[in-house]
């Protein structure tokens, strides 16, 4: 029962609950930019007190939700194998009242993308990874602050097997292959050359008409073609020495697999991305990747990436210019 009770406590912090009732007394909370890093109680119930004021008739929609035991990572220095975590993908709904991190309300209907890996101890939850797309919605209200997505922007579509939720425990502690073969995959990523994709061989592992569902400013694309002209092409001529830096969760259920790190990629800002041109910058990635697979391979795959994060390690504050587009620029140059 414990998979189905976590989801239960989940979706009762978002009608009101105090969030000890399903955190751990030691809790940590790890959320995208502008939350970021926080400890204990009183702080978790803080961001839900800052999103139910914003959207007061909230409520929460799993798309996927899944639990598993950890798999090593050697590069990570804290213990992590054979945790039981939990990963969903959900959108809080709701209507947009009282503005949210600066994002101004539009009194309409929106959905807030939030993708979230949870480590429980002792039937609580101990550390939560979340990311929530605040550029998605700025989307939603028409303020986006960034030059055009090369990808289709929208709302996340659900598993196309409509089995993203399922609460059989039995089956959510099954050992299966298919993180072995997410894992595969990613080596295959370390084959570049440098110079051409194909080196990659990628055909290995994905479906022909995958879906690549990527973190607004990216946006969605379909097939491996698609997949090399609207994400990996320009990410590669951006950020050409980019390297794992390790992944806090592997887990997998069934044919669903997770893995995420924090950061996952470190890399060196050389060449333009999303309309910035390189500034030498390091950054690191907040990175997720749920992933679907069909006779193993992978059919699909959710990315969320903590964009506005990233953009705030080479120079460019979004929120600074979210404000300046909403009639507050800076008044002075420091």
């Amino acid at each position: 029962m414990l998979k189905k009770n976590i989801r239960t406590k989940l979706h009762q912090l978002t009608e009101g609950r105090d969030a000890g009732s399903c955190y751990h007394v030691n809790a940590k909370w790890w959320g995208s930019h502008p939350f970021n890093e926080l400890q204990g109680i009183d702080a978790i119930n803080g961001v839900w007190q800052k999103i139910r004021i914003a959207l007061p008739d909230l409520e929460r929609r799993d798309s996927i939700f899944v639990m598993g035991k950890n798999v090593r990572d050697d590069r990570v220095s804290f213990p992590m194998a054979d945790n039981h975590m939990v990963a969903s993908i959900c959108h809080y709904q709701g209507t947009f009242l009282k503005p949210l991190c600066g994002i101004p309300a539009n009194n309409k209907v929106v959905h807030l993308r939030s993708c979230e890996v949870h480590q429980i101890l002792d039937e609580k939850i101990f550390h939560s990874y979340i990311l929530m797309d605040f550029l998605d919605l700025m989307n939603q209200v028409g303020v986006w602050p960034l030059v055009p997505s090369l990808g289709t922007e929208g709302l996340w579509p659900g598993p196309a097997t409509s089995d993203g939720v399922n609460d059989d425990v039995a089956n959510s502690l099954e050992e299966n292959t298919a993180i072995k073969i997410v894992l595969d995959m990613h080596q295959a990523l370390h084959q570049f050359d440098g110079a051409s994709v194909a080196s990659m061989p990628m055909d290995e592992y994905w479906t022909p008409n995958f879906q690549y569902y990527a973190a607004s400013g990216i946006g969605t694309s379909r097939g491996l073609n698609g997949f090399r002209l609207h994400h990996q092409i320009p990410f590669l001529q951006a950020f050409p020495d980019r390297k794992g830096a390790g992944h806090y969760v592997r887990i997998s259920e069934g044919n669903y697999a997770v893995t995420g790190g924090w950061p996952s990629v470190k890399a060196t800002h050389k060449g333009e991305w999303l309309g910035l041109p390189g500034t030498g910058k390091k950054v690191g990635m907040r990175v997720m990747d749920f992933y679907r697979l069909e006779n193993n391979k992978i059919a699909e795959n959710w990315v969320p990436i903590d964009i506005i994060h990233v953009l705030k390690q080479m120079g460019f504050d979004v929120f600074a210019r979210l404000r300046h587009i909403l009639g507050e620029p800076a008044k002075d140059v420091y």
